[in-house]
């Protein structure tokens, strides 16, 4: 069972990350909170990990913080939600907002996450409200990480996180585009947030 990895980061992306350790290359799904606290490729970095096993697969979910990954394991324990599910759920709301949704039996907030239903959301406010007392947020960005200082290749990342996550691409595209209009941040994640947000 492999519990984390400590490695250099050699690929990136809005749900992925591949670890390189000791010439082993470990292809992790990742939720967007991680994705962004992520250093450049070819750094060091360590990763949270939980090992999904299947009859058919293996596969891995990295994550920035033990919250994070607490919460993901947390979340596939409820009826009706997958790994997959848990990691979109995890990018659909930071961490700290979504376990504030949770506790507070915010359904109307729950449901605007992609792939969320009125029924999962109920489910997951009956099933973990009393289980989350004392989760924190998600790991900050590394301090002194430079912000990508290429918008097309932010924008880029965040139509990729977007289609991900189920949004057709034309409406994603018009929802960065107004994010922009209306002064969004040039950093991954806030602009990811509020793409989102505009398409709900």
């Amino acid at each position: 069972m492999i519990a984390s990895l400590r490695g250099t980061l050699i690929e990136k992306h809005p749900n992925q990350a591949i670890v390189d350790v000791g010439g082993v290359g470990y292809d992790l799904t990742i939720p967007i909170s991680t994705f962004s606290a992520l250093p450049e490729t070819g750094q060091p970095v360590e990763l949270r990990v939980h090992t999904h096993v299947r009859e058919d697969a293996i596969a891995l979910f990295g994550f920035a913080s033990a919250d994070e990954k607490a919460l993901f394991e947390k979340l596939i324990t409820v009826g009706g939600i997958g790994p997959k599910l848990a990691v979109t759920i995890l990018s659909g709301l930071a961490t700290p907002e979504l376990v504030a949704a949770i506790r507070g039996g915010q359904v109307d907030l729950l449901v605007r996450i992609p792939g969320v239903g009125k029924k999962t959301a109920e489910r997951l406010v009956l099933e973990l409200r009393e289980k989350l007392e004392g989760m924190a947020g998600a790991a900050p960005p590394p301090a002194g990480q430079p912000a990508a200082t290429v918008l097309s290749a932010i924008d880029q990342d965040v139509l990729s996180a977007l289609m991900n996550l189920g949004c057709n691409r034309p409406a994603a595209e018009a929802a960065i585009r107004k994010a922009r209009a209306g002064g969004a941040s040039d950093e991954f994640e806030p602009l990811f947030r509020r793409s989102l947000e505009l398409l709900r």
